[in-house]
This record gives C-alpha cells, structure tokens and sequence, in this order.
C-alpha cells in the first residue's frame, strides 16, 4: 500500500510538472503567459472487499487542489477593435461529497467570439452526466456535473480560442466520500484504518516537516493528530523559520516599479521584472493604503504578464486615480507614483458656419481636446435638438469628434446651433441658398373703361413664396379697394369699378425665407374718363321734425356715380338718410326728419352738380303738465341755499329765452345764472334770502310762435324780531309787559314767542315764559323787591327763533344796593389743621341792613376762591378747619344784604397750616459699622424727643487733635455715612448732633477712639456666579478659573488639583482679593478636582471647582465578527477610554459592500459594545466599521479588516416524481403580475420582480432607458418558475430610470416597464409627490 501511495504522489507532481511544462514552452511566433496554483496534497486511501478479501487500494481522485492559468498569442499584430480571447469570470477550483451536484462557470471576451471546450487533463473523456450549455440570461459557459462520482475527480480544463490565440484555465475537482451511501462500509473502514494506525510509528520530525510543507496552516492540526504526531508547538515554530529562508529567497526584483506621468484620458502602463521561485506566490496590487479590487473594476484595471514581466494597465486615467501604486510578492513591496496632468477641456477645431443649398444636407462637426464624459446637448435657437428622421447626432469612437446632420433642410432651418458640453459651448450659423424664382406668365398692360373691371393676372416657378402688390411703388396687398387671390403659383390682382385713381403702374414683387432677392412682373392700367350733365336739380326744404321728405336728382347717365354733401362734407353715416340709386336717378330719403339734418345739401358728379337746402320749422312748446305743476306749487327753498329752477322746451329755430321777477327782466350776477342748452333753460339763485321770494316768469319767442311759464318762488327763513316792549305794571311783587308781533313771519306761521328774563348786570339769561302765536303779553310774579331786570323777546316758527328784541332795564318796586367792602382780614392761631380769620364790618350797608358775611380761602399763587362756609357767618371772626399741612393760603370776606353780595375785601397776608417746630432731641445710639485703613463708617438712630430732624451734623477729630472738624459741609440727611480720606492707623473720635428748623440739638460722642484699619475676618468666597462647580472644555481651548474673596489680613491663597499643590504649565495671578488660574492650551490631562484654599489667621475657606476637558473621543477597539444567528452579523468590541467620561458618548455602525466605495450608516445612538446587523444579502461580502461619536464629533474609524461573507442556505431534499409526458401546448408571453414602480432610498437594496405566463418558456432581457443591462456586481438578474426579478444593492443615483423586462419565444415577444426613483434621507416632499402625484401602486423602500 505504501507503494502504490509513492506512485499516486508521483502521478499527481508529474502531472503538475506537465502543467508547468505546457504553459511555459512557446514558440517564435506565440507569445505565452501562465500561472499555476496548488494550494495543498491530500492523499487518502480506502479498503474494498473483493472476493471475500479486504485489499487497499488508491482512490482515483485528485489529491490536491490546482488553479492554472495560461494564454497563447498566435496572430504577430492584433488589428484595432479585435482581441485575443480571455476570461473575464474565472472558474473556481470545487471539493464536493459523492452523490453531489457541481457547475463550472466562465465568462469569456474576445473579438473575433471565441469558442469553448470541456477537457479532462487525465485525457478521459467528460462524464456521462456532465451537461454543456450557454446561460444566455447572465452570459456563462457552463459545466455542469451531477451526480458526482468518486471517478469524476480530476483536473478540468477551459480551453478558449479563436484567430488571434488560445486561453486555457485549469482548476481541480476534489470529491470526497459520503458516509451516507455505504454505512457498513465506512464502520469497517474505520476500524482498518484504527487497528492500522494502532499498529504505525508515528512520523519523524523531517517526515512532518514534509507533510506539511504542501498543506494549509488551518489543517496543520488534524493532520499532525492523524499521524500521531505530538510535538505541536514545536513542529509549527521549525515550520515557520523553514518558510522563512525560502521567502528569502522567493522573489528577486530585476526591474523596479517606476513612476508615471500621463494627461488624462490616456492609458497608464506599470511594469516591473520578478524573478519569482515559487509561480504561485500571491501578488497584491494598491493604491495608496487601498488594494486594487482589479475583478470588480469593469475594465479599469488589467494585469498581464509576459515571461517575467509583470504588467499593470489602468485605463482612461483622471486626477482621482493620481497617487502611489504598490505591488507586494512575498516580503517585497515595489512601489511608483502616477502624477495625472489634467488639461482643461477645449476645442481642437472650431464649430464654422455651415451654408448649403435648399434640399441639401448641412454637417456641423467639432473636435474636442479630450474625451469627456459630460452629457453633450446640441440646440438650435436655444431648444435642445432631438434625434429624428431629419437630425443625426453621432459622436466618433474616440469620443473627440461630435457631429450633427441636418436632411432636407428647410427655410425654417436657418439659425444658430449650439452644442454645450458642461460650461463649454460652441455656436455657429446655418445659412440656406434658395433656389431663384422664374415667371411662367408675366403680368399684362390692361385698358378699361371708368367703372369697369380690370384684372392683372401672373404665374410663377414655385408656390412657396410671398408676394406683394404694388401700384406706383406703394403697396396695396391689403388695400381693400383690391381683391388680391393666389391658386398654387397663380396670383391675381382684381379692381372692381375702376376710377382714375386706379390709373398707374401695378407690379408683382415675389419673395421667398431666406432669399435676400426680390423678383418683379409689372404692368399698366389706363382707365378712361366717363362724363354726365343734370336733367332734374333739387329745391330748397322747409318741413316739421318728423316728417318724410327727400331730395332728388336726375342725371343723364346711369352709370355714372355721384357723391351726396350736407355742408360741404359727404355723407357716410347721418342717421335717418338713405341714398338711393335708381338708374339716372339719385335721391336723398329722409324717413323723419330730425334737427341734425337741418343743412346745405350738395349732389356731384363727373360733369353734373346740384344744390339745396333743407331747414325745421317748429313753434316753441313747454309741456303743459308741467305748466300746471308749476302753476299751483310754489317753488320753496330754504335761505342760504340754491334755487335751480331748470323748463325744458321744443321748438325750432331755437327761440329767445327770457326770465322775469316780479315784471323786471333777470340779468346775471354775482348770484343770479341763466343757463341754456338746445332744449331746456334754467335759472339758478345761490345764497338765497328771504328778498328772493316773488313771482317769476319764463318766455320763450321765435318765429314760428311763443310760449311762457309762470310760478312763484318762496324762500322760507327765521322769522323778524317782535317790535317795541311796553311794561303795563312794574310792583315789588309783578312785572307785566307787552309787544307787537313781527314784521316779516320768515314765510312760515309763527308758532309761539320766547321769553327771558336775567338780573341787571349779569350776562346769563333765564326763561320765564312762552305763549302762543296769538298772545302778546306777559306777567311775571317771580320777582325781588328792589332788583333791576332786563327782558328779551324771541318768535319761532319752522325754521327757528328769531333775533331777540330786548327790554331796557326795571326795577320790582324801589332800588336796593349791596353793601360796601369789608376790611382786609387778619389772620390768629395758625396751626397745621385750622385757622382763625377776623375782621370789621363795611362802613355801607347799601340801603338795607347786612344780612351776614361770606369768607373764602384760595392757595398761594391760584386764582381760584373757594367758600368755607355753606351758611352766611353772622360773626365778625371765623375759624377755617380742613387745611393741607405745609401749604400756604389766603383769605377775603364778602358782606351781603337784601341786593346780593358787595365787593370782595382785599385778600389776607399769607400763612403757612403748620404746627410750630421744636429743635430735635439726642441722637441715640452713634456706633461703628466698619472700617478700612483709610475710612470709618458710622451709624446711628433719630432722637426720641423734639421735633423730627431733617439732617445731622457728624464732627471728627484726631488723638493728637484739640478742636473738633465737621465731616460734611451741608447737614447730612440719612443715619449712616463713612468718613474718608482717614490716615491709616490713626485714633478718631466722632460726634454728632440733630437739627431742623427749630435749631440744633446737643451734641452726642463716641465713647472711644476708633482706629482707621479694617476688623479681623475670616476668609469668605465672593462668586457672584462667576464660577460654576462645574467646568467643562474642549482641548486646546483656554482654561480660566477666577475666584473674587474678602478676608482681613488678606488671606493666603493656594491652588490644588486632586489634592495636590499645582505646578506646571498653569499661571496663577494672586492679588488681595482675587486669584486667577490659567491654562493657555488646555489637554485632556488637565482634568480632575480643582481646590482653591484660603488661609489666615482668623480661619480658612475652600472652593471646589470639578473640570473637565474633552475632545474627539478616542475610537473603540479590537473589532470582532460573529455570525450567531444565519444571515446576521454581531458586532462586538471594546469600549472607548472616553465612555467613562461623557455619558453622551455613543457608537455609530456603517457598512460597506466589496462591490462599492460608500459607507451606509446600520445604526446610531448605539451605547453598548455589541451590535448585531440584520438585512445582509446572502452571497454577499460586506466591510464594517464602528466610531465613537460625542458632542464635539467623530473619532477616527474601527474597520473590519477582512470582508465577512455572508453563506447562502443550501436546501437538500428528494422528490419522486413520476414520469409525465407533456402535451404540445404553446403560449405567447404574457405577464399576469405586471412590474410596480419603485421609489428606494439611498443606499438601500431594490429588488423588483413580475409573475408570467408562456410555452415554451421564453428567454428574458432587461432594458434600463433602452440600454440592455447584463448581470454583474452592480445588477443580478433570475428567472425562475414563471418569476422574473431584478436586483439592485446599494441603489445610488445613476441607477433612477425607466426599466423594460422583454419576454420572447418563437410565438412572439410582451413588455412590461417600471419606474424607479432614488431618495435621500429627508427627502419628504419627493416622498409625497411619489404617493399622490400617480394612481398607479408604488413601492417605496
């Protein structure tokens, strides 16, 4: 059995060699390039029983795993466009249990298509279950196996190959056996191989050494326990050093990396020359820190390799691909950098003007500097031009040259083109030749007679031109006196009636857009003269309005036409008139006459004329209605405001108007207006008085008759004032008057008479009486004896009272006089609530004795007096109560008899209501209240006895002073005031005294010297929130604590940071009263329990001050995958330093796609150090990162550092199916469950999918904007069932568009199209536009 394992090894390394053999031999006319991995031997054995008797035999499998690679160029030079043949999806080496099913896959390019064959490299041919075939959907070559046997191990070889060369991939198939398939023969397989192994010495250390060297270090393990072998440790560390001399040896470098400078848009070649001792040593290419994800590039980046060369290329270079590029083989690391010369994009030839001629194709074509990827938009006065039948747009295969093609171009055309690449633009004009115009028929002299019909007719080459007709140079085209008409290239000019104007040169001016050219056909027009005389003239009119008449004339001629005047101006449009022609004869209707036809009418023609005149006659007419109204209404109106008295009348000729009043002709004034139009006059009084009132009269005269109008005017006003009062009785106990009523009532019934009545000398009137129109006397009782009264008389009616007609003066019975002027008074007994006033009697009593006496007080510098008493003061003295402390008053007495009160007395001397002021008592309680080294502050309370003070007068004196110095100047108004201005140190003593206005009061002292210096007291803090507890920065700001204190002897001050004196890189300021801590730039360190401690000899104070600075937190670390529940992945890492510091300080989870650059965010707001990520996609390979994140940002990124890939679910289950014969039964495609419009955010996932039915199943293709799309990293496609679907991951948004499914088989094809819309995160005004903007369903993820 040993032996044949030496020669199964044997077998496989030749069969290596032979691979490494066949990829390196070429000819001189190939050029070849290969690589060969082999990532581990297995060798395994099994027994068999044959005959009845175990043997052991060699399996038939591939004992390890191989991936080789080699390609041939055959053609010298390789045409542009074509290609050698090469794998753009490689198939994978498989290690599968017997009874399995496996597929190869490849996706090969080449130009001419290259062909594909299946080999086995053992030389057997492929399996009978092995099946070829094309996956049309997604573009794969495909083998597939199924099910697997233990022969169908071996190495299967990809070759591809067309003119240009040969490319052949090799992997290994590996199948292992299943225990389920033979239990019994597994149990006693196990047991040989145990009693074997029982009876086998394990290995030695060399033969370990070279077990090993071809395994993977994961199964280091397994197999050192299958072999027995115990020393672990020290095998793997023998292992390790035995790898490192042959890295030493591995690589050797011939030619470095170099660097590389190219403009952009070009290709970019990096080549380097290896000597490699081992072919499969693995080689990793970088950009910057970043490797080179050369698979998923999409043609960006190719490797290639040449015998030892070993290429890079990277295509179509830009500013974002500049940098350093790395290449690591092994412990070698070469490295070069691209530097990307960025021209602006320009134009390498400008865009010319194009001219062509009518019907013709125009080409604008423009060539750029470089190839850009901006969208280009050609437009054609400012409008973008689309792609039609007519327009073209294409641009050359190097993306530089852009061109545009108009067909058939039209005059419409004409214009400027535009094309616009992103801020450049290009523009230049097209310009049409037309094709000239020719005359089939020019235009023909006419002749016609006055009133006939002329007609100047042409025809021309073309219908699509404009014309114009023009006689004698002006145009007439829209003249209506011609009928102009077109009939395809006709024209014609048509003029009905000619006269001599239409005489002269007619032309025919024919042009076409964009023709600068005008092309002319002219012609003459004579028309002949035609002449008449008058048979019948017309005679002159006289006629009533509305009457029927007419004038007429005959002429001698009928076709010659004549042209009706009235004053010399023809007639077009007088209403009532109509001109009629009848023959020769012509006449003027008029159905009613009216006064606008009254006028000179004039009827000429060529050789003929007639005059007449037609003229109204009718008497003046006033409406008899309104005679009568006038007649028995008079005309009222109030005085002062407007009469307008407006008749209106008929009559022609006009007649003279003239207005009477009272038989005298009104002319006009200054209030007087006599208005007149054809058929009213009106007379107007402004201001009217009473005067104005009469009769008026209106007469109207012509000659044809008259007219008059009468009424009567009255303007109603007050009435006059009564006239002369008589008094018939004048008693002590009546007085009884009488009057006359007045002259003029105001047009109006007087209504009643007014009568007031007030004492002599007053000014204020008091009714006493009313009586009726027809009463005219008046007795009145209520009267004093003695008292002179005056009387006034007023009549009413409608519109008021009248002037008064006043009385002279009567008395009731004899006269009586006040009483003569008191003595001014004098004032006694002042207190602050009362008064006393005195005085003497008046020396006249004025016929009759005083009755009392009335006083009156008014404030200092009022005018105003005011009585203190209600009844009169019998008296000759008063006491006034009710007074305002503080104020000043005066005083005056009024003496009253039988006739009213007498002549004030002069007023009294002032006085001041106030109690008299008693000098203040002794200041109690004199102490002090503090004191500085240059100042002693005082307080003291107000004397109990005296008066209340109104300030203290404070005295000091020094120790080594005698006489005592006031402190203040003026008295000082408080209780407590501080002397300054002391010498420190000093001896003082103080005292004080009250005074007001009743004198100073006796003088109070200290009783002992006071020292001019401040008293012990302890430490104390004066924050005033100036500082918080509290203190939280950012690194590298300023730290500043200040602390304000009081304390005497100024206390000590010390700062402390976690209970330890400061020093360092902090300024301390430290004054008598405050101290200052500061930090410039402040550090994470700095942190901690602050101290301020205050020290001396009258105690201690402290003030704690908690700090904290913080920045950027510090990011997590070591980050670890788990996938606990299938298609999720926990997350699990340590906690940054900072967690502990700020509360606030959370984690942020992104993830990452292999297939794409962008991070999306998985979770916030994440506090804990575990996180689990759900909605992975199965087969798909994802990038993690965590960060740590407070109120100043982001720390620096946690990354995974491998992908973690996430397993698709294998479902493994047998169904017995009968066999079933299908029937013929064929069916068009079409979908019962239609594509729905999608809207996805950002980021997200979009999957979309529609059900179908069709036979036989037909072959599905995805359109995107009418562009098929294929399968790839970015787009995967299925078909399944009748269920097509579509999925996009990490949709982005160049992915938004229109998408088409097109289903197709022998009976016909069917669409179905869908929308999809990309969103942000905030984007909810989209959100709502996507909902109620369309009735049709959409999906929004």
């Amino acid at each position: 059995m040993d032996t044949e394992l030496i020669k199964s090894t044997d077998g496989m390394m030749e069969l290596l060699s032979e691979i490494q053999m066949s990829s390196s031999t070429s000819s001189s006319s190939t050029i070849t390039m290969s690589s060969t991995k082999v990532h581990k031997v297995l060798q395994t054995s099994s027994s068999k029983v044959i005959d009845g008797t175990e043997q052991t035999v060699v399996q038939r499998k591939t004992s390890a795993v191989v991936e080789s690679f080699s390609q041939v160029q055959k053609s010298p030079e390789i045409p542009p466009g074509e290609s050698m043949p090469d794998f753009e999806l490689k198939p994978r080496p498989i290690t599968a249990q017997e009874g399995d099913k496996v597929s190869f896959k490849v996706k090969v390019v080449g130009n001419p298509k290259p062909t594909v064959t299946w080999k086995r490299k053992s030389g057997k041919p492929l399996p009978e279950t092995a099946m070829m075939y094309f996956d049309s959907i997604n573009k794969h070559d495909v083998l597939k196996i199924k099910p697997l046997t233990m022969e169908d191990a071996d190495i299967y070889m990809c070759e591809v190959s067309n003119d240009h060369g040969d490319a052949i991939y090799s992997i290994s198939l590996m199948v292992t056996e299943n225990p389920a398939m033979d239990f019994k023969k597994m149990l006693k397989r196990r047991a040989g191989q145990s009693s074997r192994r029982e009876e086998k010495k394990p290995p030695s250390e060399e033969e370990m050494l070279k077990i090993l060297a071809g395994a993977e270090k994961k199964d280091y393990e397994r197999i050192c326990a299958e072999h027995g072998f115990t020393d672990f440790r020290g095998i793997l560390k023998k292992l390790k050093e035995m790898k490192k001399k042959v890295d030493v040896e591995m690589v050797k470098v011939l030619k470095p990396l170099e660097d590389v400078t190219a403009k952009a848009d070009t290709n970019v070649v990096f080549e380097t020359i290896l000597e490699l001792k081992d072919p499969n040593l693995k080689m990793r290419w970088f950009q910057g820190t970043e490797p080179l994800r050369i698979q998923y590039s999409l043609g960006k980046y190719e490797l290639k390799q040449m015998g030892t060369k070993y290429m890079l290329y990277v295509s179509s270079v830009d500013l974002k691909d500049a940098g350093t590029y790395s290449l690591q083989v092994g412990d070698k690391t070469l490295s070069a950098r691209l530097t990307v010369i960025d021209e602006p994009l320009k134009l390498l030839t400008e865009l010319r003007p194009v001219r062509v001629t009518e019907r013709q194709t125009a080409v604008f074509e423009v060539r750029l500097s470089k190839k850009t990827d901006q969208p280009f938009v050609w437009q054609f006065k400012g409008k973008e031009v689309k792609r039609d039948e007519k327009i073209d747009m294409t641009v050359s295969e190097d993306g530089l040259t852009y061109t545009l093609k108009i067909k058939d171009v039209r005059p419409s055309d004409t214009g400027d083109y535009t094309l616009s690449l992103g801020d450049l633009n290009a523009t230049a004009p097209l310009y049409i030749e037309r094709i000239p115009i020719k005359f089939a028929s020019q235009l023909k002299n006419v002749r016609v007679k006055e009133k006939g019909k002329a007609r100047l007719e042409c025809e021309m080459s073309s219908k699509d031109v404009h014309i114009k007709w023009l006689k004698d140079g002006r145009d007439v085209t829209n003249n209506p006196r011609y009928i102009s008409m077109r009939e395809g290239k006709r024209a014609e000019l048509i003029i009905e009636d000619c006269d001599l104007a239409d005489e002269g040169e007619y032309a025919v001016v024919c042009a076409q857009d964009n023709d600068a050219k005008e092309y002319i056909s002219s012609a003459s027009l004579t028309v002949e003269e035609r002449f008449a005389t008058v048979k019948s003239g017309m005679s002159d009119l006289q006629c009533p309005t509305g009457s029927e008449t007419e004038l007429c004339v005959v002429l001698n001629d009928e076709k010659v036409e004549g042209v009706w005047l009235k004053d010399g101006k023809e007639i077009s449009d007088l209403i009532g008139v109509q001109v009629v022609k009848q023959g020769a004869v012509h006449k003027l209707v008029f159905s009613e006459v009216r006064g606008q036809h009254e006028g000179k009418y004039t009827f000429r023609a060529k050789g003929a004329e007639s005059e007449a005149t037609l003229a109204i006659a009718d008497p003046p007419v006033i409406d008899p209605a309104l005679l009568e109204i006038l007649a028995s209404q008079p005309v009222t109106v109030k005085a002062g405001q407007t009469a307008t008295i407006k008749i209106p009348f008929k009559g022609r000729p006009s007649p003279k108007v003239t207005w009477y009043k009272d038989g005298i002709e009104l002319t006009e004034d200054v209030r007087t207006v006599l208005e007149r139009d054809g058929e009213s006059t009106t007379l107007v009084l402004s201001k009217c008085v009473r005067e104005d009132s009469g009769a008026i009269l209106l007469k109207l005269k012509s000659d044809c008759g008259t007219a008059s109008a009468n009424l009567f005017l009255n303007v109603v006003d007050h009435p006059k004032p009564p006239q002369k009062v008589d008094f018939l009785e004048n008693s002590a106990k009546c007085i009884t008057m009488k009057w006359k009523a007045p002259r003029d009532n105001g047009g109006t019934q007087i209504t009643s008479f007014i009568i007031d009545r007030r004492v002599a000398g007053k000014k204020s009137w008091n009714k006493v009486g009313e009586v009726d129109c027809h009463t005219t006397t008046l007795c009145d009782v209520k009267v004093e004896e003695g008292r002179a009264y005056q009387y006034r008389v007023r009549a009413m009616n409608s519109q008021g009272l009248s002037e008064p007609l006043e009385s002279e003066e009567v008395y009731a019975g004899q006269p009586i006089e006040p009483p003569g002027m008191v003595s001014q008074p004098q004032i006694a007994d002042v207190t602050k609530d009362d008064v006393t006033v005195t005085w003497l009697p008046p020396s006249q009593d004025g016929g009759a004795a005083v009755l009392g006496y009335v006083v009156e007080r008014r404030k200092k510098g009022s005018n105003m007096w005011v009585p203190v008493n209600k009844e009169l003061i019998q008296d000759s003295k008063c006491t006034v109560e009710g007074l305002v402390e503080d104020i000043e008053y005066e005083f005056r007495v009024t003496a009253v008899n039988r006739a009213g009160e007498g002549v004030p007395s002069p007023a009294s001397n002032t006085v001041l209501a106030k109690d008299p002021i008693r000098a203040p008592g002794f200041v109690k309680n004199l102490h002090v209240t503090d004191s500085t080294n240059s100042s002693i502050a005082l307080s003291w309370l107000p004397p109990e006895h005296g008066d209340e003070p109104s300030g203290y007068i404070l005295e000091a004196r020094s120790d080594d002073a005698k006489e005592w110095t006031k402190c203040t100047k003026i008295p000082i108004v408080g209780t407590s005031y501080s002397v300054g201005g002391l010498q420190e140190r000093m001896k003082y003593f103080f005292r004080i005294r009250a005074v007001n206005e009743g004198g100073v009061g006796e003088p109070v002292e200290l009783e002992q010297g006071v020292l001019a210096m401040p008293p012990p007291a302890a430490p104390k803090f004066d924050l005033q929130g100036k500082v918080r507890n509290h203190i939280e920065i950012r690194a590298g700001t300023l730290l500043c604590i200040p602390v304000t204190f009081t304390g005497s002897p100024p206390p000590e001050v010390t700062w402390l940071k976690n209970g330890v004196r400061t020093k360092g890189k902090e300024v301390i300021t430290k004054g008598n009263q405050y101290s200052q801590f500061l930090i410039s730039s402040s550090q994470r360190s700095d942190s901690g329990m602050y101290r301020v401690n205050l020290h001396n000899d009258c105690g201690e104070a402290n003030y704690d001050i908690d700090v904290r600075v913080t920045d950027f937190p510090r990011p997590p670390k070591n980050l670890r995958l788990v996938e606990e529940v299938p298609g999720t992945v926990t997350l699990h890492w340590e906690h940054t330093p900072d967690l502990a510091e700020n509360s606030q300080t959370h984690y942020i989870i992104l993830k990452r796609d292999t297939s794409t650059a962008t991070w999306f965010t998985a979770a916030e707001r994440v506090f804990s150090n575990k996180y689990t990520v759900t909605g992975l996609l199965p087969g798909r390979k994802y990038y993690f990162r965590v960060i740590a994140h407070n109120d100043f940002g982001d720390s620096d990124p946690l990354d995974s550092k491998e992908p973690f890939s996430i397993a698709k679910e294998k479902e493994h289950f047998n169904l017995d199916v009968k066999q079933y014969t299908a029937k013929e039964n064929t069916l068009k495609p079409a979908f019962i469950l239609p594509l729905k419009d999608h809207a996805v955010r950002r980021g997200h996932d979009c999957t979309m999918s529609c059900a179908y039915l069709g036979r036989p199943n037909p072959a599905a293709s995805w359109h995107k904007d009418n562009m098929k799309i294929s399968d790839g990293p970015r787009i995967w496609s299925s078909t399944t069932n009748g269920v097509c679907t579509l999925t996009i991951p990490n949709c982005t948004a160049r992915d938004a568009g229109e998408y088409t499914l097109v289903l197709e088989n022998p009976l016909g094809e069917s669409k179905c199209k869908c929308n999809l819309v990309i969103f942000d995160k905030d984007d909810k005004s989209l959100l709502e536009s996507l909902t109620e903007g369309s009735g049709k369903e959409k999906h929004i993820i």
